[in-house]
């Protein structure tokens, strides 16, 4: 009698084989698939305060510092009243310098006046005798005439000496050198005993006054960012010597001439002189200290923004070389001249066109589009404007909405991989740090 199991056991076998195959091959295009995808990051399309900041670094400077030199000839230093680091006032005596050769000067010019004085009063006599005389027709025309103009020729030499005179004081006076501002003594050059070279051009430096209650930072900001500075402008300050510790200042003065550096060389910088004014200064602080100063040029709150790594640049139209619509020598004859865009990579559930503002390849095509598996998601160029950057993000002006879903990692996928319409697969390591 014939056994009527091993053909349904038969059966049963062929039927599990097919199974096992359709789910193998299954398998193994799921996984095709996936290894297609490039693995990459994504965020949300938010609202932030972007602040743009420019920054640079330089030193801490007084407002006020004063040079203090003689303005008279070379002399010997007598003596120096202060030392450094004192505290003086406007008017204060400071220096001293040797008075002999210049009292000597002095009381040449006096007797000089005296002497044109005593002249003057000799030729007013002999003015008022000729004048009576003439009146009495005693004395000629010629001698009045005579008499007059040897008394104002006394009268202009007693002047002339009476200016030698104040000069000479002014001279014998600025040899007692005084402070012209409140301030501290933050350097002496000399000693006493030393020679002070004086003049009006070349007059040597003997001390340095400067009001500290009053500091500023001097930097140096490249052309490219000093066009985005006025004065005005808040700035937050960090000096080197005072840690964790953040002040804040004001754009004081922006330079109109530049100041540039390896002129005609491929080295060449072109930096402008900006000053800061520091609003609160801190106590122990000293000239010359090294500081680092970002710079507050605009400032855009609860504005749509993207996280700087996520904008890259591309040819525009490049996606329909890319993905054949057209042939490759013509994107290399066309796309060439065509100038650059900048755009994000926007995660969606399907392929589809490139939202182009103003593009007339931007309108919904009628060919059906493949829809993403499980696990995977397609990516789709959108070109975007922006305005400023912070640190951190980029404000956006248009092409994107608080609904987009971009990528912003990894670099090398945005910058080099990611094309339109390209396979992805999204991480979500980052989602689970957020939360």
């Amino acid at each position: 009698m014939p056994d009527k199991k091993k053909p349904n056991k038969r059966k049963w076998i062929i039927i599990s084989t097919a199974v096992l195959f359709i789910v193998v091959m299954v398998l193994l295009s799921l996984g095709r698939d996936n290894k297609k995808a490039i693995d990459v990051e994504t965020e949300k399309v938010s609202y932030k305060t972007v602040i743009q900041k420019v920054n640079a670094s330089g030193t801490i400077q007084p407002e006020k510092e004063v040079n203090i030199s003689s303005s008279t000839s070379s002399a010997w230093i007598d003596s120096i009243t202060v030392e450094e680091g004192d505290y003086v006032r406007k008017g204060q005596h400071l220096i001293s310098l040797d008075r002999k050769q210049l009292l000597s000067n002095y009381n040449a010019a006096s007797s000089s006046v005296r002497s044109a004085k005593a002249r003057i009063k000799q030729e007013l006599a002999s003015k008022k005798r000729i004048e009576s005389m003439y009146e009495q027709s005693l004395a000629s025309e010629q001698e009045l005439e005579a008499v007059q103009a040897s008394f104002e020729i006394a009268n202009s030499q007693l002047e002339q000496a009476r200016a030698n005179l104040e000069s000479r004081k002014d001279e014998l006076d600025r040899a007692r050198i005084s402070s012209p501002q409140n301030g501290i003594v933050t350097k002496i050059n000399k000693e006493v005993g030393e020679m002070a070279l004086g003049g009006m051009f070349q007059a040597e430096v003997l001390m340095i006054i400067a009001d500290l209650s009053k500091m500023e930072v001097i930097i140096d900001v490249n052309e490219n960012d000093v066009v985005s500075i006025s004065k005005g402008d808040t700035a937050e300050i960090e000096i080197d010597a005072f840690l964790d510790t953040l002040f804040y200042g004001v754009v004081n003065e922006v330079a109109l001439v530049p100041q540039v550096t390896g002129m005609g060389s491929q080295q060449q910088v072109t930096n402008f002189q900006v000053k800061v004014r520091m609003i609160d200064v801190p106590d122990g602080i000293r000239p010359g200290m090294s500081a680092t100063v970002d710079i507050i040029t605009d400032k855009k709150e609860n504005v749509l923004a993207i996280p700087i790594q996520s904008l890259t640049a591309r040819r525009k139209g490049a996606e329909k070389f890319e993905f054949g619509e057209k042939s490759e020598d013509r994107y290399t004859a066309e796309n060439k001249k065509k100038e650059m865009e900048e755009l994000v990579f926007v995660i969606s559930d399907s392929e589809g066109t490139v939202n182009r503002m103003g593009d007339k390849d931007s309108d919904s095509s009628k060919k059906e589009f493949k829809k993403a598996k499980k696990g995977t998601n397609y990516v789709h160029v959108r070109p975007v404007k922006v305005g400023i950057s912070s640190e951190t993000d980029y404000h956006v002006l248009s092409g994107l909405s608080s609904q987009d879903e971009i990528v912003v990692g990894s670099y090398k996928a945005i910058s080099k991989e990611l094309k339109h319409n390209m396979l992805v697969k999204v991480q979500k390591e980052k989602d689970n740090k957020k939360k």
